[in-house]
C-alpha cells in the first residue's frame, strides 16, 4: 500500500493548501493509497473554524501546533509520526516543510521524499537561499516546481539542478460553466452590473487596495465582489467608504462553493504583488472567466494570452485601463442589447478560457506527474 504524507506549514485557505487538499481527496476512494496532511502549525480545531472546507478531511489531517522558530521537537514528532502511519512517500510543500518533513523523512529512511517550490521570490533573501540550498543538500528530495519560472530561478540560485516542472492542477470537473444570475443570486450580488471578481486572504500583498482604487476609475456600472478573510479587511472596508464606493464593493467573506463564485462574475482579477503558479486565476478561466492579472511570478504562465491580460503589480491606472477593455469588449452589462454575432463572441472567449486549462493544468495531468514520481 502506498502512503503519502503531505507536509504544509499552516492548513489555511490558500493555493498550496488547496493543492495539497485535492492530492489527498484523489486518493481517499483508492483502497491501495492513503494521503495524509501534517500541519506543522496551527491545532485541528481552530484550522477547521477558520477554513470549514477542512471538516470532511478531519481524518487525514494532523496538526503539530509548532511553536515559533527552530524546533527539534518537532522533527521528532515528524519522525515518529511516520513511521507511526507506515509512510513510504513524503510531499513537501515550501521550505519550511521542507526542513521538518526532509528531515523526519530520512530520519525514517523513506525512499521517495518529494519536495514542491510554488514560488522563487523568498530565494532572493540571502539567509533562506543558503538555508534551502543546505537542506536540499542534506534531504536530496525530487525537487518539483509549479511553472517554467520557478525552475529557472531556483536553478539559477540554488545548487541543484535536477528540477522537474508539474503544473499545479484544478478539478475542471467542477470548475466549469454554471449559471451567472442564480450564482449572484446565492451571493447576493446585484444581477444589473458588470461584475469583478477577486479572491485570495486579504492581506497587503495579495493587493486587492490597489483593485479598489482602479474601480473607483471604472463606471458605476461595474461592481466588484472581493471573496476571502484576513487582517486587512477593516483597511480594505475603510478605503472603499473613503472613496465613496460602498455600494459598489461586495465582501462575500470566506466561501467554500467557489465555482459558483467564479461563475457569477464576468471578469476575475488577481491583483497581487508577488504570486508564484496561480490557482485561483485557473480556477477562474476553467468556469469560462477571463481575467486580468499583475505580472508577476509565474502568472505569465497561468493566463490564456488570446483574450486576458496581464498587467504591472501596484498601477492601478493599467489595471482600470485592461478591466474596462476586457468589460466592454464582452459588453455584458445590459444582456438584452447584445445581438447574436456578440454572443457567439462571449461563447467563444468563455470556451477558450477553459480549453487553455484543460489542455495544460488539469487535476487529472497533475495527480498522473506526481503518481509517476513514486514509481
Amino acid at each position: 500500500m502506498q502512503i503519502t504524507v503531505q507536509v504544509v506549514q499552516r492548513l489555511s485557505p490558500g493555493g498550496i493548501e488547496t493543492m495539497a487538499l485535492d492530492l489527498a481527496n484523489s486518493q481517499a476512494a483508492d483502497q491501495q493509497q492513503a494521503n495524509y496532511i501534517i500541519s506543522l502549525e496551527g491545532n485541528l480545531s481552530e484550522l477547521i473554524k477558520d477554513w470549514p472546507k477542512l471538516k470532511p478531511y478531519r481524518q487525514q489531517i494532523i496538526c503539530l501546533n509548532k511553536p515559533q522558530g527552530w524546533s527539534y521537537t518537532t522533527v521528532k514528532q515528524l519522525h515518529q509520526l511516520l513511521l507511526l502511519l507506515k509512510a513510504n512517500c513524503v510531499h513537501t510543500h515550501h521550505i519550511g516543510p521542507l526542513i521538518y518533513g526532509g528531515l523526519a523523512a530520512r530520519l525514517a529512511g523513506i525512499r521517495h521524499l518529494i519536495h514542491t517550490e510554488h514560488d522563487a521570490w523568498h530565494l532572493q533573501n540571502t539567509k533562506r537561499r543558503w538555508l534551502q540550498n543546505c537542506i536540499l543538500q542534506i534531504t536530496r528530495p525530487t525537487f518539483v516546481a509549479d511553472s517554467n519560472l520557478v525552475a529557472q530561478q531556483a536553478k539559477q540560485l540554488l545548487n541543484y539542478q535536477n528540477i522537474k516542472v508539474i503544473y499545479n492542477g484544478i478539478d475542471t470537473s467542477r470548475f466549469t460553466f454554471g449559471a451567472k444570475q442564480a450564482a449572484r443570486e446565492q451571493f447576493n450580488l446585484p444581477s444589473n452590473v458588470s461584475l469583478i471578481g477577486c479572491a485570495g486572504r486579504l492581506e497587503a500583498v495579495k493587493g486587492q487596495a490597489v483593485l479598489i482604487d482602479a474601480l473607483s476609475q471604472l463606471p458605476e456600472h461595474i461592481h466588484l465582489a472581493i471573496a476571502g478573510q484576513g487582517s486587512c479587511l477593516e483597511k480594505l472596508q475603510q478605503q472603499t467608504q473613503r472613496l465613496g464606493l460602498s455600494q459598489r464593493v461586495h465582501f462575500v467573506g470566506l466561501i467554500d462553493d467557489m465555482p459558483r463564485f467564479y461563475q457569477s462574475l464576468d471578469v476575475f482579477c488577481l491583483p497581487s504583488f508577488n504570486e508564484g503558479f496561480p490557482l485561483a486565476a485557473l480556477e477562474a478561466q476553467a468556469c469560462g472567466i477571463p481575467v486580468v492579472m499583475t505580472k508577476t511570478g509565474a502568472t505569465s504562465e497561468a493566463i490564456c494570452p488570446e483574450f486576458s491580460q496581464l498587467v504591472p503589480p501596484g498601477d492601478s491606472l493599467d489595471m482600470a485601463k485592461a478591466l474596462n477593455e476586457l468589460i466592454t469588449r464582452l459588453n455584458d452589462f445590459n444582456p438584452d442589447s447584445v445581438d447574436a454575432n456578440t454572443r457567439a463572441q462571449i461563447k467563444t472567449i468563455a470556451e477558450t478560457h477553459r480549453q487553455f486549462v484543460m489542455k495544460f493544468a488539469s487535476l487529472k495531468q497533475m495527480l498522473s506527474a506526481y503518481q509517476a514520481l513514486k514509481a
